[in-house]
């Protein structure tokens, strides 16, 4: 058997590529009404806080694998914080690049319904009250200077999840703020998790914490502005889901060491439980009260959500070698997918309407071209094209830009480092 520290997991690798393709389908497909009215398919597809909740789970547990060993890192915390950085940045840095530019042609394009409203300075106040259904033009707000140059140095930062009032440029973006800071708790809290004597037991007050907040806002009916927003993505209240899967890799790498395998029932009774958990949060989701929004949001689906992470982590590697070829290649993409599909899809639609319009009366009637584009409908099919490319697109972009430029920050900002302090190590010599 491979030892455990150097195992690759495939099924943790596919299941990151499909919370990322869940993430797009969350945030565009509501723009089809075509999709939208087959039976079931808006409930399936408004779960968007369990793909998110479930990839920060998958983030602790995957770290927890590859940096722990015994009781320390891999690496000194300093060198830990600047690889995460040098893999978070530039994806985040490009996707915010492309939003701003991307908003900027739909500005100046100004194609019903999104164009005209479109502007850096539109946002949209984060609330769960009724009225923000009813009557969503009461929470729609324009930043003035003032706050335009504060929420770009947030996100120039890493910071914008902070801001628990609205988010800026391109939404999604938020997830990485969010990461970023588990990164910098990583190096102290990981080992200590991974070596704790009671491991449900920790589990279990996790799970509470986690839940006190909501439980909190329920009680107090505050459903509005900043609570939605604070539950939603400040990275404090989103901890637990990250620690959850520092725990469960404890869980997983103990009963790995002890040879301890669930059998075939069992595994088939922890999927049923956790599609049975996603249905039914779906419903009350979508037909419940409001407040099953905060519960289910922060917590409630933790448990369901750490097994589907240790589930993954059981799958055995595949026979097929077009599978194990592709799937740490769309892994690996699945933090760009999070990062850039808003800014492509807003792209591909405004594209898809201007071409599918009248684009040779632009010459001669520019408004007119631009009403013949408001009124295209966008196509099932022009949608499945850009859910295509944007797979595509990210792969590419992980491994011809990404990867590439964390490997010349870590060759010029890590290397000499730590070549000098293996050098200078007492009892080693230069070879």
């Amino acid at each position: 058997m491979k030892p455990l520290e150097k195992e690759r997991f495939i099924g943790l690798e596919w299941l990151r590529f499909l919370l990322g393709c869940y993430v797009m389908l969350y945030h565009t497909a509501h723009t089809y009404p075509q999709i939208q009215s087959l039976g079931g398919v808006g409930e399936l597809t408004s779960m968007g806080f369990f793909a998110t909740s479930s990839f920060f789970v998958l983030s602790g547990f995957l770290l927890a694998h590859v940096y722990v060993r015994g009781n320390q890192l891999r690496d000194p915390a300093a060198t830990f914080w600047a690889k995460r950085l040098f893999n978070l940045y530039p994806i985040h840095i490009v996707a915010l690049v492309s939003s701003i530019l991307v908003i900027a042609l739909m500005q100046w394009l100004a194609i019903p319904p999104e164009g005209p409203a479109a502007s850096v300075r539109f946002v949209v106040y984060d609330t769960n009250e009724v009225l923000g259904q009813t009557n969503p033009e009461l929470f729609r707000h324009y930043m003035d200077n003032g706050q335009l140059a504060f929420n770009s140095v947030l996100q120039l930062l890493l910071m914008q999840a902070w801001n628990p009032y609205f988010l800026t440029f391109n939404a999604p973006l938020w997830s990485l703020s969010t990461l970023f800071f588990f990164y910098i708790l990583f190096p102290w809290f990981a080992p200590r998790l991974m070596n704790a004597r009671r491991t449900w037991l920790w589990l279990a007050v996790i799970w509470v914490i986690y839940l006190l907040p909501p439980a909190w806002v329920v009680w107090k009916h505050l459903y509005g502005v900043p609570y939605t927003g604070l539950l939603q993505r400040v990275p404090i209240f989103r901890v637990p889901e990250f620690f959850g899967g520092i725990l469960g890799y404890a869980l997983f790498r103990r009963a790995r060491l002890k040879e301890q395998v669930l059998t075939l029932w069992q595994r088939r009774a922890m999927a049923l439980s956790i599609l049975g958990c996603f249905v039914a949060a779906a419903v009350l989701f979508t037909h419940g009260p409001k407040y099953w929004y905060f519960l289910l949001h922060n917590g409630l689906l933790l448990p369901s959500q750490i097994a589907l992470i240790y589930l993954c982590a059981l799958a055995r590697n595949p026979d097929s070698e077009w599978l194990r070829h592709w799937s740490p290649r769309l892994g690996a993409a699945s933090l760009s997918m999070f990062a850039l599909h808003v800014p492509l899809f807003n792209l591909w639609r405004t594209l898809e309407q201007f071409f599918r319009g009248d684009p040779n009366l632009c010459f001669s009637d520019w408004s007119g071209c631009i009403a013949a584009a408001g009124n295209v409908q966008l196509s099932v099919g022009g949608y499945v094209t850009y859910l295509l490319m944007t797979i595509a697109l990210c792969v590419v972009f992980q491994e011809q830009f990404v990867t590439r430029m964390r490997k010349r920050l870590v060759a010029r900002f890590l290397t000499k480092d730590q070549h000098v302090r293996r050098l200078g190590a007492p009892g080693r010599s230069p070879s």
